[in-house]
């Protein structure tokens, strides 16, 4: 395990731990549960945006395609009345053509990253509030809503989307844990076990010298927008799920800054050619983490996204320290 790795989980050890002693209905099974449910939200996208930063790209559009999956997603199951297992299937195309076209505009348009995704970030938000008229949908009827068909496959499809899985007597496993498990374990096998997650981090390293040793980098390149805005729409439909109505300005708002945060706290380098998904996931955790112990231990809120941005920061200088401390190691051992 490299030590970015053990750095990040030791740091979620010490919150965890310190937040405990403070107070300790921070243990409870009810916070638990909720603590692994919403680390769990924001790990699916955090891997997402992780395969994009590995190439030595960005994409500050995610919490916009997060926000217009689940507006989408509503919209199909209640204004159109379209069959839910449908409608999850063409948010999720949906999501991995809007990653083609950022592919596609990076690659043969040569645009910049930034550029691009910060065109979309504006582009899906009012595009969802344009197709609601910027009024609440969500794709599961809330209590004495109406209007919806397909009502028991609705509600199964919310048992598997945010349903919890009994364990013993007082705890419930959330289900998008398992979903971001399953997401981890496949992200982990392409990045470290097939040739084309070597061809990643190779592009991420060196991209012109990847280009000379054959790969081919822009479809590298398209794979991982593709790859990033579909584990997006999957997150989408998991928050919509979970949050039952879908507010087309503000869901998904700010999320692409906690994905970004995850995968760099988790050990991915905004130069590109590195990162892991197992530090990400932690990362993600740590993140939600703060967040959580900040309203149990009786923080301001106010002060939320400043501990959050304070906290990321020693991390990541930690992590750039530690760095240089093990090459100048390694030159002198040469």
């Amino acid at each position: 395990m490299k030590k970015n790795v053990l750095g990040i989980a030791a740091l979620l050890v010490v919150i965890f731990v310190l937040t405990a002693l403070i107070n300790p209905k921070f243990l409870n099974a009810y916070n638990m549960q909720n603590l692994l449910k919403w680390s769990s939200l924001y790990g699916v996208m955090s891997i997402g945006v992780a395969f994009v930063i590995i190439t030595g790209g960005i994409d500050l559009s995610i919490g916009s395609v997060v926000g217009l999956v689940a507006v989408v997603l509503a919209f199909f199951t209640k204004i159109q009345g379209i069959d839910p297992t449908l409608a999850i299937g063409l948010t999720l195309l949906m999501s991995v053509v809007i990653g083609l076209i950022h592919g596609l505009l990076i690659t043969k348009a040569k645009l910049q990253p930034f550029v691009v995704t910060l065109c979309g970030l504006l582009i899906y938000r009012s595009l969802g509030r344009w197709l609601t008229d910027n009024q609440s949908l969500g794709p599961v009827p809330l209590e004495g809503d109406k209007g919806y068909q397909n009502i028991d496959q609705i509600m199964g499809l919310d048992f598997i989307f945010s349903g919890k899985i009994p364990i013993g007597e007082s705890f419930n496993l959330p289900t998008p844990l398992l979903f971001m498990l399953v997401v981890a374990i496949g992200a982990g096998v392409f990045l470290r076990r097939t040739i084309w997650g070597r061809y990643l981090y190779a592009l991420g390293n060196n991209e012109e010298g990847a280009r000379y040793s054959g790969i081919d980098t822009d479809r590298m390149k398209i794979v991982a927008y593709m790859v990033c805005s579909l584990l997006a729409g999957i997150a989408g439909i998991l928050f919509a799920f979970e949050l039952g109505s879908v507010q087309p300005a503000q869901t998904g708002e700010f999320y692409e800054l906690y994905a970004i945060a995850a995968a760099v706290l988790g050990g991915c380098s905004l130069r590109g050619g590195e990162g892991s998904i197992l530090g990400v996931v932690i990362a993600a955790a740590v993140i939600r983490m703060i967040y959580n112990s900040i309203n149990m231990v009786g923080i301001s809120t106010h002060l939320e996204f400043g501990i959050l941005g304070m906290v990321i920061l020693l991390g990541v200088i930690g992590d750039e320290v530690l760095k240089k401390t093990m090459a100048k190691k390694q030159l002198a051992a040469r």
